[in-house]
């Protein structure tokens, strides 16, 4: 068992035991790392976005949850280390197991899906405090140091923006292709562009864009509202050349699911918001090519 009390060292940020040395990663010319496949893991999705509070993880879970409903293994991790949200969307508690050797945590699971998070290893309201090397250290033993046996698909729920982590993960694994969420509304646009462009920058594919909370359909009356604009997301993704994968509505349901740790695609899978999301990561694993 994971020992949140254990020492902490830069070296080491997750303060994983060492019965052997930690796996060190090839360099390139002009010393950036050559990416390494995860192992065991076929195809690596990010789902990313420029700016955060526009349901990118809410997102990421649930085309996780529908690709695992495919009949695909399937694993999540959240990249975010200063804001998990994997533990409280996926309804998972407690401490990650390490392998036999000690040196691997092993991930948990929920819904079909395999999850690990830095909300795994640190208290619910604890801050995490560190500098930049503690945070890439840390980020880069989530990657090559979790027990994920065998993917057919790992999705990454990455942190808002485009800085460090955003740029490890694309420079230290072979990234498959990223999703971008945004918001209709011109000032998430702006930054979804960013993120695009960032990721074609570093060589990643850009598998499409969703329009998340495209319009706002009233519980009661199902009146539908565009309080966010309307279709800038889809003129976005026409305007550079990106599929536009999918819609999502604003919905009180999608809200409270998620905060219940209950996904709509596990808990309404016949309601027309869990459809979406099946359609999106359809869409999605058709630009990857992936037999369904």
């Amino acid at each position: 068992m994971f020992r949140r009390t254990i020492a902490l060292f830069h070296e080491n940020p997750l303060g994983l035991p060492r019965h052997t040395p930690a796996p060190t990663l090839p360099r390139a010319q002009r010393g950036l790392p050559k990416k390494m496949p995860i192992a065991g893991v076929k195809r690596v999705v990010a789902v990313a976005s420029g700016k955060g509070g526009v349901g990118k993880s809410t997102s990421a879970v649930n085309i996780a949850l529908a690709a695992a409903g495919m009949k695909m293994k399937v694993g999540l991790l959240d990249a975010d280390i200063f804001g998990p949200s994997i533990p409280k969307l996926m309804n998972l508690k407690g401490e990650p197991d390490l392998t036999e050797k000690g040196d691997r945590l092993i991930p948990l699971t929920n819904y079909g899906v395999k999850c690990m998070s830095m909300g795994f290893l640190v208290d619910q309201d604890a801050p995490v405090v560190w500098r930049g090397l503690m945070v890439m250290k840390a980020l880069q033993q989530l990657l090559h140091q979790v027990e994920w046996g065998q993917l057919d698909l790992l999705v990454i729920d990455m942190p808002p923006g485009t800085g460090d982590v955003q740029l490890t993960i694309s420079q230290q694994v072979v990234v498959d292709g990223a999703v971008i969420i945004s918001t209709p509304q011109d000032i998430a646009l702006i930054d979804a562009v960013k993120g695009t462009n960032m990721f074609k920058k570093v060589n990643v594919p850009i598998l499409g864009l969703v329009q998340n909370m495209s319009l706002y359909i009233c519980p009661n009356c199902q009146h539908e509202s565009h309080i966010f604009g309307h279709d800038g997301a889809a003129t976005m993704a026409k305007d550079m050349n990106v599929p536009l994968l999918g819609e999502v509505p604003l919905h009180a349901d999608i809200c409270k699911l998620s905060d219940s740790g209950q996904p709509i695609v596990i808990s309404q899978p016949n309601s027309p918001f869990a459809a979406h999301y099946r359609s999106i990561a359809t869409h999605m694993l058709d630009q990857l090519n992936i037999q369904k």
